[in-house]
């Protein structure tokens, strides 16, 4: 991917500043933008026309399925692009509870992203099931929750916002309830669980364009559209697919697909750097999230007596774009639902995710500059 700069897409060669807040924009893949570029003049045209403009555009959106559902292993049939991993997350968990005969209550672990959080609250009951200090849900409370009147049982595949990887291919729910999986966080870079009858993903966190998601239904599942209706073939979607954006989704997925297990590696090498260097040189630090069982690109901790806002502002001046507060919510800077339900310290926190480039140096060189910012935010309210 070319640069004017000379620099890498995360920051210069030496290290010295990265993006480090992948989880939230993960640059765009070289694959993505390759055939991005070469999509848009092929596939603007509404897919559902006749005319040969549109059997084009139609013909690239049938390829961004197959592509997609040949890198997630499922069928093309059921790959429904979306204009987002929320729109995802909202159709696919809410198509579940309007296609129910058992009733509208909804199961989900304490540590869900908001869009599933938000979704229940609007067009379902809901039944938070805690977690352990590593984010992990507990497994016999969340299957102790199902009562009769429950449709669906929600549980992420892993959580965005400190890695921890989430039991859902063990999960053994009873006949007739179906598992929704929030899977935006791991989409790409771990391959799907078994079990689920609708999953969620979201393209610009594995290298592809933001404004696409990615929702999965099974064939056979009891999926009913939760929205108003429209005229279109698929009727999981709504309104005019971007074509080339998909299908620029669809490249990046299967290229991301194809390296993962060298880029992963590489990535929880790096992160172990990162909550050995954290824990060991900042003072009155908290690495959270399971150290094993977890995505390999993200890392969370928290630093007393700090402000979020002011870590990231000071990062940032160092060179270093990080993210702080809730993953879902952290343009408020709230409190992190999610560090609450572990029981961890939930200020001063701040979440680190690697880009697909990233490197020792620059891992190095944010270990080297975090004790000296830390420790100057405290001494600024006198401690």
């Amino acid at each position: 991917m070319s640069n004017p700069s000379g620099a890498g897409p995360s920051g210069p060669d030496d290290g010295r500043s990265a993006d480090l807040d992948a989880a939230s924009s993960a640059t765009l893949h070289p694959a993505a933008r390759e055939v991005l570029l070469a999509a848009l003049d092929r596939g603007y045209a509404d897919p559902r026309r006749l005319h040969g403009r549109a059997r084009d555009a139609r013909l690239l959106l049938d390829n961004a399925r197959e592509a997609t559902a040949d890198a997630l292993g499922v069928r093309p049939d059921e790959v429904t692009f979306t204009s987002s991993g929320t729109d995802a997350v909202h159709r696919g968990l809410l198509g579940l509870v309007k296609g129910s005969r058992r009733g509208d209550v909804v199961v989900h672990s304490a540590v869900e992203h908001s869009a599933v959080l938000h979704a229940v609250a609007w067009g379902a009951r809901g039944v938070s099931v805690g977690c352990d200090r590593l984010g992990r849900v507990d497994s016999d409370g969340l299957l102790g929750a199902i009562a009769p009147e429950v449709g669906v049982v929600a549980l992420q595949t892993a959580n965005h916002e400190v890695g921890t990887v989430q039991p859902v291919g063990e999960l053994e729910l009873p006949h007739g309830v179906p598992l929704f999986t929030d899977a935006c966080a791991s989409m790409g870079r771990l391959p799907l669980p078994d079990g689920w009858a609708a999953a969620a993903g979201s393209a610009h966190k594995w290298g592809g364009p933001a404004g696409v998601g990615v929702l999965l239904v099974r064939k056979g599942a009891r999926w009913r559209s939760p929205f108003p209706g429209d005229d279109r073939v698929d009727e999981r979607s709504s309104g005019f697919e971007n074509v080339p954006a998909a299908l620029a989704a669809a490249a990046a997925l299967q290229a991301v697909v194809a390296e993962r297990d060298e880029v992963n590696a590489r990535h929880h090498d790096l992160v172990d750097v990162v909550r050995r260097r954290v824990a060991a040189e900042v003072p009155d630090v908290e690495v959270v999230g399971d150290p094993v069982a977890r995505l390999p690109h993200l890392v969370t901790f928290s630093c007393l007596y700090v402000d979020g806002e002011a870590l990231v502002h000071e990062l940032d001046r160092h060179g270093f774009g990080i993210a702080s507060g809730s993953a879902c919510t952290s343009s408020t800077l709230a409190p992190s639902h999610v560090l609450e339900a572990m029981g961890v310290l939930t200020h001063g926190n701040v979440r680190l995710s690697l880009q697909r480039d990233a490197t020792r140096a620059q891992v190095d060189a944010f270990c080297d500059v975090l004790p000296g910012v830390v420790r100057d935010i405290r001494a600024r309210v006198g401690l």
